[in-house]
């Protein structure tokens, strides 16, 4: 890890120097504690009546909701005074996660996300981080593989022919991280955050795909 986690708390603290800003504070959580890897992101800027991209892109089809070209990733490990000179190279960007290498996300419905939530913690199963985003989409991080194992893994538990609303995010997708805004439709949010026990290993998508495709039937 690129520093400890007394570090982080000094910093939560306020003892910051002055040359590292929030972000780039954020950013250095979850490269050195999370062991993430982060990619500058778009903004969306929004108007009296429509709402475009800090891309430059006037066609952009995800507004505020993807990685800047030629940008660097900041890797995994990355440390505190590494993350906050990268950073300081993109300001104002948000800061987006790559899905498929220390995880892969099951996105649901909020509310079919939130009552599974609920009834995974209640029976004690193994559970990494779960984001919800602005739009009602509620984000369970699992281990990578988790997109191309879908389809077999619905199909042994007798969901692969229900009308579920559940998809799987794997590799060359980014999220979103909390606290950025997605889009300019507000800011992406933390159901059950991030711990040292799970975030570089999060659990097989097949200990939580059960109670989420029941969710998601029920809703």
């Amino acid at each position: 890890m690129g520093f400890t986690i007394g570090g982080i708390r000094e910093l939560r603290s306020g003892s910051r120097r002055r040359d590292r800003t929030a972000g780039s504070t954020a950013v250095a959580e979850y490269t050195g504690l999370w062991g993430w890897a982060v990619r500058p992101g778009a903004r969306a800027r929004t108007g009296s009546r429509t709402c475009s991209c800090s891309c430059g892109d006037r066609r952009c089809a995800a507004p505020g909701a993807h990685p800047l070209e030629s940008t660097r990733e900041i890797p995994a490990g990355a440390s505190l005074d590494d993350a906050a000179c990268a950073w300081a190279e993109v300001p104002g960007a948000s800061m987006m996660l790559p899905v498929g290498r220390a995880f892969d996300i099951l996105e649901v419905a909020e509310t079919a996300g939130r009552r599974a939530l609920v009834r995974l913690e209640r029976m004690g199963l193994p559970l990494g981080p779960v984001a919800v985003t602005p739009d009602g989409r509620a984000q369970f991080f699992v281990a990578p593989g988790a997109a191309a194992q879908l389809p077999e893994l619905l199909y042994r538990m007798g969901w692969d022919d229900a009308p579920l609303d559940l998809r799987a995010l794997g590799p060359g997708t980014h999220i979103t991280a909390p606290p950025c805004d997605l889009g300019g439709r507000g800011p992406v949010r933390w159901l059950r955050p991030p711990a040292l026990e799970t975030a570089a290993a999060p659990p097989p998508a097949r200990l939580l795909l059960g109670t989420l495709a029941y969710s998601c039937h029920r809703t």
